[in-house]
């Protein structure tokens, strides 16, 4: 990935000049949405049309408009977004599903001139956009169901016998990793590892990338996890779980399982007290956005700009990323 000095630049594709992708990173409620407008304002200021588009996998479903956190046409502010709410959510939509689709967004948005502005705390969204996806063969369906029926302690065993490297990466209790990892080298003898170095369709090699990641004080963004929650159940979570249960869609589908759907689905169904369901979503918020934290901290490539911060005045962070995007 290339970095040029600053966003808008001028580029010739013609003459080998690779067009712009500013990305803004972050945990959930890190404010990452209101820096992305904010940057888009800036640059068309500058004469410069941005269009923001999401990287975060709760938003791309359409049922999820309170409970992702999906920002609304005034916090839009008359910037363009673009793969917000466009999955059904009866339809579960991959990395690889998503990638492919913002490919073409963000080539759509280059085609009309304009600055493509990536936003979410997806990591794995944005990684395999930048780098691609590891061509794994389809996994035979008896040797997936052999090994997904296995306990979680038998498989990592398994694991650290067949594939000892993508064992010793893995934390015991990662159901989901350790079968993933398990399934493929049985399916294909070779381990996952293998087709990691194989990947293809990134588009990382063919942009300029201005990389950052929001990195705020760990209480004070838990604190406005817990603030978040609060809020969408007074703005109508409860209703929107309400309808996507009256769907009666697959309970194993991410849209059934995104944060905040599982704990009000109890006061929905009258088998929880909304007191305890909100205390549990704020939690299951806070768990999250330490996962994320911890990611985009430790993952990212080193150069990208970590933008630590404690104050959460918007003005204060996007005068940092705006250094950061050569706009100063």
């Amino acid at each position: 990935m290339s970095t040029a000095n600053s966003l808008d630049t001028s580029y010739d594709t013609a003459t080998g000049g690779r067009p712009p992708l500013a990305l803004i990173a972050g945990p959930t409620a890190s404010g990452k949405s209101d820096c992305a407008v904010a940057l888009a304002q800036e640059l068309g200021r500058r004469g410069r049309r941005a269009v923001i588009v999401n990287a975060d996998s709760s938003q791309v479903y359409a049922d999820l408009t309170i409970l992702s956190a999906r920002p609304t046409e005034e916090e839009m502010d008359g910037i363009e977004h673009r793969l917000f709410g466009a999955w059904d959510g009866a339809e579960a939509c991959s990395a690889a599903d998503w990638a492919r689709t913002a490919r073409a967004t963000i080539a759509d948005i280059h085609a009309d001139g304009a600055v493509p502005i990536l936003v979410g705390g997806t990591g794995l969204y944005i990684r395999t956009l930048l780098d691609g996806i590891a061509p794994v063969p389809a996994i035979d369906a008896t040797v997936r169901d052999e090994v997904r029926a296995m306990p979680v302690e038998k498989a990592y065993a398994a694991l650290q016998t067949e594939d000892p490297e993508r064992a010793a990466r893995l934390a015991p209790a990662d159901t989901a990793r350790i079968s993933r990892a398990l399934e493929v080298v049985r399916a294909t003898g070779r381990p996952l590892a293998y087709w990691q170095q194989h990947t293809t369709g990134g588009i990382g090699k063919s942009v300029t990338l201005y990389p950052a990641i929001l990195l705020p004080e760990r209480q004070a963004l838990y604190a406005r996890c817990d603030l978040r929650f609060a809020r969408m159940v007074e703005r109508g979570a409860l209703a929107e779980v309400e309808a996507l249960l009256a769907r009666g869609l697959d309970p194993d589908l991410p849209v059934m399982r995104a944060i905040g759907v599982p704990e009000l689905a109890g006061v929905v169904r009258g088998t929880c007290p909304l007191d305890e369901a909100m205390a549990r979503g704020a939690q299951a918020t806070r768990n999250y956005a330490k996962r994320q934290y911890t990611w985009l901290r430790h993952q990212p490539p080193e150069e990208w700009p970590r933008v630590e911060f404690e104050s959460f005045e918007i003005g204060n962070i996007t005068a940092i990323l705006y250094r950061h995007f050569g706009l100063t």
